[in-house]
């Protein structure tokens, strides 16, 4: 699983012209799975998201996470982050999973944020719809975190 985290004032997610979800301070999740994915991925992704420390404390440090600002979270699923552009100018999608196995890992991983944080501080797109992203970036801070790279 591959996550880019972006640090928000505040996002929201239209589809079809229609308002679909919006947050305040909080995060921005682009969520994209490969086949490979596991349940191990997603529960160390899970945890590392919630718990990273990238909100400033008092003396405007980054020390808080997510959680300790209560911040809001919208989780919006992006196939697109597996793109290889190793080969021509037109990307392959290849290592992105299928929808069969993608949209319950998706949804798996919604459920276990909301599990470990709260539910109501969670908002989603819709799988596979065409979503319009707004987003006003906080720093701007944006992190690209890879569950086959832990180490």
């Amino acid at each position: 699983m591959r996550v880019v985290i972006q640090r928000v004032s505040q996002a929201s997610v239209t589809i079809n012209s229609n308002l679909k979800s919006c947050i305040k301070k909080g995060l921005l999740l682009l969520i994209g799975i490969e086949a490979e994915d596991t349940s191990e991925d997603l529960e160390w992704l899970c945890k590392k998201v919630l718990n990273m420390r990238i909100f400033g404390d008092e003396d405007g440090k980054m020390n808080h996470s997510v959680v300790d600002v209560k911040g809001e979270l919208l989780i919006i699923s992006q196939f697109t982050l597996h793109a290889s552009t190793k080969k021509g100018n037109r990307p392959s999608f290849i290592r992105a999973a299928r929808p069969e196995f993608a949209i319950p890992m998706y949804e798996k991983f919604v459920n276990r944020i909301e599990e470990l944080y709260s539910s109501s501080m969670v908002k989603t797109g819709e799988f596979g719809a065409d979503m319009k992203v707004e987003l006003l970036n906080d720093g701007p801070v944006t992190i690209v975190i890879d569950s086959k790279n832990k180490e």
